[in-house]
């Protein structure tokens, strides 16, 4: 399915997409500009300038382009989507006290946590003044429902990450919220400014949100598994107490002995040397890994499957791949 195997997928759309990336670049860095508090722009240009890949604006403008639009507002929603990205980070990064992102220090660490939550405010007011630019009401929807629903699914995570009554319903929730809800925006804001018609769209946001879900499955996996360039070494999230699915599943199929370990390790934070090791083992045991593989790769299907509501074009092919890509590191 790969095309052109020399170039990762993202990087043939940005590619593509190069002369309305640089554009959205260059709108990004007009608007985090502040006339009376340099911090800002210092802040903001940290995290913006880090190297990432720039997906889910890329994925608004790829779903415009798609679907016809030729005017220039696409571009507004791109940098919009990209600032509430930014602006999520920047928060997620106090709240979980991290010191490291895309290997380099995070902005709470080069400054202060109170910088980084203020400028993550900040950010969030320029993503609301730039959508509304656009003059659709639709637009405005989508997109401060998804700001909502990520704050909601982040709260969800802080009260359900140490317990382990945690379900895979509730898993799925946060993830939805975290990570989907911002692609599933991303996507559909695309078609909507473009004005198809509704199963288009509809199909627009069903590819964002499955491929969102697999991509955030696939990270959490990678921690156990490994092999990956987020900057995490394997048992993050058990070292920090997190229960993402594979856990979820072992905690589900263990027995009595399990459960306490589960219990010591995770609600109560006991962990001691070797409690990484016989976590490995348990998830082996139970094939919590592999069947965690396996609804990542059912997620990348769905995603594929939604794109055959939108025309045959090359953009088309290249989301294709990239929901390829996104879970090609476990298949």
């Amino acid at each position: 399915m790969m095309k052109d195997a020399s170039y990762k997928p993202h990087e043939r759309l940005a590619a593509t997409l190069d002369q309305e990336l640089t554009a959205v670049n260059a709108l990004i860095r007009d608007r985090m500009a502040s006339k009376h508090a340099p911090r800002i722009p210092e802040v903001t240009a940290h995290l913006v300038e880090a190297g990432g890949k720039r997906l889910r604006p890329m994925l608004t403008l790829a779903a415009a382009k798609l679907c016809g639009y030729d005017g220039p507002y696409h571009l507004h929603l791109a940098a919009t989507v990209e600032f509430i990205h930014t602006a999520t980070l920047l928060h997620d990064d106090v709240v979980d006290e991290s010191a490291q992102r895309r290997g380099r220090p995070t902005a709470n660490l080069l400054w202060d946590n109170k910088s980084s939550v203020l400028v993550g405010d900040y950010l969030f007011s320029r993503s609301f003044q730039l959508m509304t630019e656009t003059g659709s009401l639709d637009v405005l929807r989508i997109l401060s429902n998804a700001s909502a629903t990520i704050a909601e699914g982040e709260v969800l995570q802080l009260t359900a990450a140490q317990d382990l009554t945690t379900t895979e319903d509730t898993y799925l929730q946060v993830v939805r919220g975290k990570t989907a809800a911002l692609f599933s925006a991303a996507t559909e804001v695309g078609g909507v400014i473009a004005g198809v018609d509704e199963p288009q769209v509809k199909a627009l946001y069903d590819y964002g949100d499955a491929l969102g879900i697999s991509f955030q499955i696939v990270d959490d996996l990678l921690d156990y598994w490994g092999g990956d360039a987020t900057g995490k070494n394997i048992g993050d999230d058990f070292r920090e107490r997190k229960l993402t699915l594979p856990l979820i599943k072992a905690v589900a199929r263990g027995d009595a002995d399990e459960r306490a370990f589960w219990t010591r390790t995770i609600e109560k934070g006991q962990q001691e040397d070797g409690d990484l090791e016989h976590a490995l083992a348990l998830l082996n045991k139970h094939a919590a890994l592999e069947d965690t593989r396996i609804e990542a790769l059912a997620w990348a299907e769905k995603a594929k499957t939604a794109m055959a509501e939108l025309p045959q074009d090359p953009i088309r092919d290249m989301l294709i791949d990239i929901a390829d890509y996104v879970v090609a590191r476990v298949n």
